[in-house]
Formats: C-alpha cells, structure tokens, sequence
C-alpha cells in the first residue's frame, strides 16, 4: 500500500519551485537533479541570510541612541593603498625598460587573444 511517490515529489518541486515543464524535467538525469535540488537550497540559504541581515541591521538602527551613528548595511571598502599602487607601477616601469613589454604578448598569447594594435584596429 506505502507507494514511494519520489518521481511525482520531484516533479512538483522542480515544476512548483523552478518553472520546469514536465518534459524538461524528464530529460534531467538523477546527477543534474541532485546538483539543481542543493544549488537551490544554496540560493535558499543566501537569500534567507541576507534578509536575516537586513531585518537585523534595520532593527539596530531603529534602537538606537540618539545622536548615534547610522549603522550602515553594506559598509564602505577601504580605498586602495596609494602608495603601495606608485611602488607597483614604478616597478613594472623599471622592468619593462629593462625587459621590454614582450610579456604582455605573451599574456595575451597565453589567452588566446591577439595583441590589440596601436590605433584600436
């Protein structure tokens, strides 16, 4: 009397949860199903998390005191170090008065790509 109704509970997911027609989700191998099943709760995962974040950070923010700062949701970077960038750049210039500039030939070449001619052609 107990069916196993795997088949049908997956076809509802896929159907219900991702818009998949019954025939798209019949040329699913077990493998591609599986894979689809836990990148879908990974997306659950993400999205509940990050609301979690929000309904958090916006309840902080109504708490708190007076002339408090502003708690920001997504916080500012760090601008790049300055200084560091001149060294790089000074660097590169010395090697390439020293060495040339065949090695960005041969990043290009490594990519498969050719090396862009002066004059945008």
């Amino acid at each position: 009397m107990a069916k196993d109704f795997s088949y049908e509970r997956d076809l509802a997911f896929f159907v219900v949860r991702l818009g998949m027609s019954r025939s798209d989700f019949d040329l699913l191998t077990e493998t591609e199903k599986m894979f689809i099943r836990k990148e879908h709760e990974n997306k659950f995962i993400s999205d509940t998390t990050w609301m979690r974040n929000a309904v958090l950070n916006a309840e902080a923010n109504i708490n708190r005191k007076k002339n408090k700062r502003f708690i920001e949701l997504f916080p500012k970077t760090h601008k790049a170090d300055k200084e560091f960038n001149e060294n790089a750049i000074q660097t590169i210039l010395e090697m390439e008065e020293k060495n040339g500039k065949s090695w960005v030939d041969r990043v290009y070449k490594a990519n498969g790509m050719k090396t862009p001619q002066k004059g945008g052609k």
